[in-house]
């Protein structure tokens, strides 16, 4: 029996079944001015969403100056929801000076400030730590997107598919899965875990293929299920990005030119 999923909604962008696939642009600069030059270019292309991408800054041990820089996002970004990530070096991500528990903290800070709607917190992550993200974004109103980032490949589909159902056991309010494909079936694998993914579960799915392999994952992803697709803005935070303005093309495209 296909279950109806709990969307999500702010300022009136809906995650879940609406029909439709959102675009994420990430934001990758290593300052403050950065950062803020880079979301003043991305706007204009109308991003359902932003993330910004902390690993990559280089005052992230610096946490007043993290919430400083979220407060100036936040203002500049009106009505565009911001996702708030730290993405771990095993899982893609950038290395940094501090260690999981002053990321932790990092989390419980910008969760406490309401200058994001989203963070996003790796399954990988020990337990103690994302139970506590967990608490601290519930306490806030902050949703919790439970990831997870397999760059060696792309696993069995019932695998996926089980990773997925885990991240709505780990209380999350969205899940997402990001591969690596080796060869076209594997995008195709994906395409049928995200089906599968979003029949079972009651929380928003987010999934997609990396690299030149899985840009059909990130075009029509949202025809099996997947509610957010990432789009490069300026610059790229993952392989196989495309900029908005084709990934909207293709995707309108794929919707009959709507």
């Amino acid at each position: 029996m296909v279950t109806m999923p709990k969307p999500l909604e702010f300022y009136g962008r809906r995650l879940g079944h609406d029909g439709r696939g959102l675009i994420c642009a990430p934001l990758v600069g290593r300052s403050t001015r950065a950062l803020l030059a880079e979301l003043a270019a991305i706007l204009p292309k109308a991003p359902d969403l932003v993330e910004w991408r902390v690993d990559f800054f280089d005052a992230i041990a610096d946490q007043d100056q993290v919430l400083a820089t979220a407060a100036r996002l936040r203002a500049l970004a009106g009505s565009v929801p911001i996702v708030f990530t730290r993405r771990a070096v095993h899982e893609g991500g950038e290395p940094i000076p501090i260690d999981e528990g002053a990321v932790v903290d990092l989390y419980a800070a910008l969760c406490a400030s309401g200058h994001v709607d989203f963070v996003d917190y790796e399954l990988s992550q020990p337990e103690h730590h994302r139970r506590r993200v967990r608490a601290v974004s519930q306490a806030h109103g902050v949703a919790l997107i439970v990831s997870h980032h397999d760059f060696s490949g792309t696993p069995r589909q019932a695998d996926m598919l089980e990773t997925l159902l885990r991240a709505e056991r780990e209380h999350a309010d969205v899940a997402k899965l990001a591969v690596m494909p080796r060869t076209p079936s594997d995008v195709l694998a994906l395409l049928e875990a995200t089906a599968q993914a979003s029949a079972a579960l009651r929380i928003p799915v987010v999934t997609m293929s990396m690299g030149s392999l899985g840009k059909l994952s990130r075009i029509c992803g949202w025809q099996y299920g997947s509610s957010v697709t990432f789009g490069a803005g300026e610059r790229v935070s993952a392989p196989g990005q495309m900029p908005i303005e084709a990934l909207r093309g293709a995707m309108a495209a794929l919707n009959g030119g709507a």
